[in-house]
């Protein structure tokens, strides 16, 4: 059996989005592909601080993290993309000033702005992360904010055009759907992750597959030839993948893995 190399988006692919709960056909799955010989990756929007650690119990080949701005492999950061200092500050400056909340995501630490009354998003997320172990601690005035991407939402208040064209030559943006955007620096995403540990490890494209749930998914179903969306997903993605597997909670990553022989 050939060596394949699958790349694992976390929310809503391998944890429920409302339980956050990894199905025990998931965990049996993982297993039985690294016994068979294959490399698991997460390849997520998180930055690594935010990964659950239930999912780092599963033991990983590495990691895709933070929209390709970060890669770890065999517990070694191999590619890490920084944003400058003073721009992060200008960035938090820019945020508040056009009336948008967001959270910033770092290598290290996840930043909350205390300086306003946290939206239901941002409550219920930083519950989450909390469930999941995560510090949420810091904020937006620390003198050593550090982040590689964020994510904003905007509302009726939110001057959402000057904010773009603040960001948009060191910045694109992902559409979430509902106001909710992610922002990356340009030329970093999943898929740009999945070229550079293709390249590095010098797998085929061929032998390279991704799995997924949400438009941030998409670059990553646009560069491999393998792309699996979960039924539990975004219904605009099921024509851009090869395959839509089964929901999350039906054993859909056990499906999919299976459909294509990988278990």
């Amino acid at each position: 059996m050939r060596k394949k190399i699958i790349f694992f988006d976390i929310d809503g692919t391998l944890i429920t989005e409302d339980t956050q709960i990894i199905p025990e056909s998931t965990i049996l799955s993982l297993k039985k592909a690294k016994e068979n010989g294959h490399l698991l990756f997460i390849n997520t929007g998180r930055t690594y601080c935010s990964i659950p650690n239930k999912i780092n119990d599963l033991k990983f080949d590495g990691y895709i993290c933070g929209c390709g701005t970060q890669i770890h492999y065999n517990d070694n950061i191999i590619l890490e993309k920084d944003i400058n200092q003073n721009k992060c500050f200008e960035i938090a400056t820019m945020l508040r000033k056009y009336n948008i909340t967001g959270i910033f995501e770092g290598k290290n630490a996840i930043y909350f702005d205390d300086k306003k009354p946290l939206t239901k998003e941002l409550v219920d997320i930083k519950k989450m992360f909390i469930s999941q172990g995560i510090d949420v601690s810091k904020n937006w005035d620390d003198e050593n904010l550090d982040f590689s991407k964020f994510v904003i939402w905007f509302n009726e208040k939110s001057d959402k055009g000057n904010f773009f064209n603040f960001i948009e030559d060191e910045f694109d943006h992902i559409d979430r759907g509902n106001n909710f955007f992610e922002i990356v620096p340009k030329g970093y995403s999943k898929a740009t992750g999945i070229e550079f540990i293709q390249n590095h490890l010098d797998i085929e494209l061929n032998d390279c597959f991704a799995i997924g749930d949400s438009n941030n998914d998409l670059p990553m179903f646009n560069y491999v030839t393998n792309s699996i969306v979960m039924g539990n997903g975004h219904p605009s993605l099921f024509e851009q993948a090869s395959f839509v597997t089964k929901s999350i909670e039906d054993d859909g990553i056990e499906h999919a893995l299976k459909y294509f022989e990988i278990i």
